[in-house]
């Protein structure tokens, strides 16, 4: 069955909600970014999308601190999550970015789907590991990219998927919510099978839009 093409390069950002309630209108399909603070999730949604600039980067870790909406469609949006567990802010506003995270990932009944974003050089940190274990609860399909791929050698590259593989096996030993591949923003390794990963979390809500 063909799946229909999502057309990424129509995103426009919408709105940053500061919490839950601030969000958008909770109907047709979001799928979301999230991962650690220095995990590259911005640069993913530029490259994804094609628009430059579209969420905002930095060099200094943290800089997304509410949830950011981003259009393709009035009924499809991609949402960059604010970063865990590097950040240097204090240890209150962690709480509090902890916690608004996670009313929204509990609470948004949109979200068909989640992007988590590690940096291949330092795979399943605590966090991360925890937000596969969460997920699985929820039975939330969950897709890892191992960002900044460039940074390392193919052969390095794949021997760390496959450990990394092994990894979400266990959690998942059907195959049924988590899939992973190698990733790098700045190269576009994975671009395409990103996207395609996506149209399918888009097609698969499309009837009950």
């Amino acid at each position: 069955m063909h799946t229909p093409v999502t057309n990424y390069s129509a995103a426009t950002f919408s709105i940053s909600a500061p919490s839950l309630k601030h969000c958008p209108p909770d109907s047709g399909a979001e799928i979301a970014f999230v991962g650690r603070s220095n995990a590259g999730k911005s640069s993913a949604i530029n490259t994804l999308t094609g628009v430059r600039g579209l969420a905002r980067t930095s060099k200094t870790p943290g800089r997304t601190q509410q949830i950011n909406f981003f259009t393709i469609e009035p009924l499809k949006k991609l949402v960059d999550l604010p970063g865990y567990g590097f950040a240097k802010v204090s240890k209150a506003k962690k709480r509090k970015w902890d916690h608004h995270l996670m009313e929204y990932l509990e609470l948004r009944k949109c979200l068909v789907g989640l992007v988590l974003l590690i940096d291949i050089r330092h795979i399943f940190l605590d966090y991360d590991k925890q937000m596969l274990i969460w997920a699985k609860s929820i039975s939330l399909p969950v897709h890892i990219l191992l960002t900044k791929s460039d940074k390392l050698s193919r052969m390095k590259c794949k021997e760390i998927q496959i450990k990394a593989e092994q990894h979400i096996r266990l959690l998942d030993p059907e195959s049924l919510l988590f899939s992973l591949q190698v990733f790098s923003a700045r190269k576009k390794i994975g671009l395409e099978q990103l996207k395609r990963t996506l149209n399918i979390w888009f097609d698969n809500l499309s009837v009950d839009i």
